[in-house]
């Protein structure tokens, strides 16, 4: 990489970073106005709320990173050709492949970082101001780690252990206890679902009841539980495929096809991770056209609103996929790519299109 190289790589990582700082701000304000609501339930205060914010910061910036990116690259790009030095540097023999080039280098460097931030950071600090959030709203709560969480309600003791689905929990363990807190009965349940009121809809149930005289057995296809550690309660301690690391959620897309479960939440959240990091390549060469021809000379704030008009239009259509996937039972592999594919598809033609 020579001085040039170096010189556009600078000068546009320095702009992503600026852009990427706003967002943050704004998403943590965002944040700690969302949590307003939640104030006030149990030890759940300001600090604690402030706290969650600044904890889900890397999951905010990993869902702006595409957009931020392009923003970012607008800029700097536009940074560039007002001062007319891509031209000059054109003329000096680098042509617009060398330069497209260099900037894939900067996307594939924010590629990787952002693979860090999606594998290591943020899940643990996503989790971890879950786990703060529930055990501040309630005093009955207690997080295992790899043991799911555990909520006491009255004379039961509920265990789950993993999310199916947003609404469908599975290893649900129930421990009902005598007055003199002594076990009466031990109840296993396959799958569970919000049912009506503060109720738990129990699927596959095979409970043990202790009496005087031994243990009596039954199993029920469908059991109704009356609790009030409702879905939306145990959902703060139960990690959700969005919140997952691409490691993560290929462990568990081998389990639950191996005991022959519906996998297409995890599915589309493995293959919409990684459309989404590799758009960010894209969306830095996205910018390179925008510094030649009629916009050569447009100010930050056409390239700042042309740049977000476009990111919206890609996360929009992001979600517009995923929700017609799980809609629809379409497959993940495909269309998680499409929004993705359209990009890179707009970032050669421009490109080519480009004197």
């Amino acid at each position: 990489m020579n001085r040039l190289d170096r010189y556009i790589a600078r000068t546009v990582l320095a702009a992503i970073g600026m852009v990427m700082v706003v967002l943050l701000v704004l998403g943590g304000l965002f944040n700690f106005i969302d949590e307003q609501g939640s104030i006030g339930v149990g030890h759940y205060g300001m600090s604690e709320a402030l706290i969650f914010s600044v904890l889900n910061l890397p999951r905010f910036a990993l869902d702006a990173f595409p957009a931020g990116v392009l923003i970012g690259s607008m800029l700097g790009v536009g940074i560039l050709a007002r001062s007319h030095e891509l031209t000059a540097m054109r003329a000096g023999g680098m042509s617009k492949w060398r330069q497209a080039a260099t900037l894939l280098g900067c996307g594939l460097v924010l590629l990787l970082a952002g693979l860090a931030v999606g594998e290591y950071l943020a899940p643990r600090l996503e989790q971890l101001a879950e786990e703060r959030k529930a055990l501040a709203r309630y005093d009955n709560l207690s997080l295992a780690g790899a043991g799911g969480a555990w909520v006491r309600d009255g004379n039961l003791i509920i265990n789950i252990a993993e999310q199916s689905r947003s609404s469908e929990f599975g290893g649900m363990l129930v421990f009902e206890l005598t007055p003199d807190n002594r076990l009466a009965a031990i109840g296993h349940a396959e799958r569970a679902a919000n049912g009506a009121g503060s109720a738990w809809e129990l699927g596959d149930y095979a409970e043990s009841r202790f009496t005087p005289t031994g243990v009596d057995g039954h199993r029920e296809a469908r059991h109704r539980l009356d609790s009030a550690a409702s879905v939306g309660f145990l959902q703060l301690a139960v990690v959700q495929p969005a919140q997952m690391g691409f490691a993560a959620l290929n462990r568990a897309i081998r389990y639950l096809r191996a005991n022959d479960l519906d996998v297409r939440a995890y599915q589309l959240a493995f293959w919409s991770g990684l459309a989404r990091n590799a758009a960010i390549p894209i969306a830095v060469l996205f910018a390179l056209p925008f510094g030649f021809g009629t916009m050569r000379s447009a100010g930050s704030g056409a390239r700042s609103t042309l740049g977000l008009v476009i990111g919206v239009l890609y996360y929009l259509m992001q979600q517009t996929v995923q929700s017609g996937t799980v809609v629809f039972s379409l497959n993940p592999l495909l269309l998680a790519w499409v929004p993705t594919v359209l990009l890179g598809v707009a970032a050669l033609l421009l490109l080519q299109r480009t004197r």
